[in-house]
């Protein structure tokens, strides 16, 4: 019966280096702001805020665009805090 140890030990070593490659790049990003930087929060004008409040009002109560949207003025206020 033949060993296959020597057959492992070159696939530990291959998965061990993989690891090793793919982890260095996910810890940093290379804006210097580390794991958690903070994404843009985009500036809408004036007009564009009141024509989409005009269209948020033509949905129906349970819309799920609505919903959406709610979770979205979390997020902006969360990225907000962030910068």
């Amino acid at each position: 019966m033949m060993s296959n140890a020597r057959c492992w030990k070159c696939l530990l070593a291959a998965l061990a280096i993989a690891t090793n490659l793919l982890s260095g790049c996910a810890a940093v990003s290379s804006d210097g702001g580390g794991f958690w930087a903070c994404p843009p929060v985009v500036e809408y004008g004036r007009e564009f805020q009141a024509r989409a409040a005009d269209e948020l009002i033509l949905l129906p109560d349970d819309s799920a665009i609505a919903e959406m949207l709610s979770d979205y003025s979390v997020m902006r206020n969360q990225a907000k805090a962030c910068l």
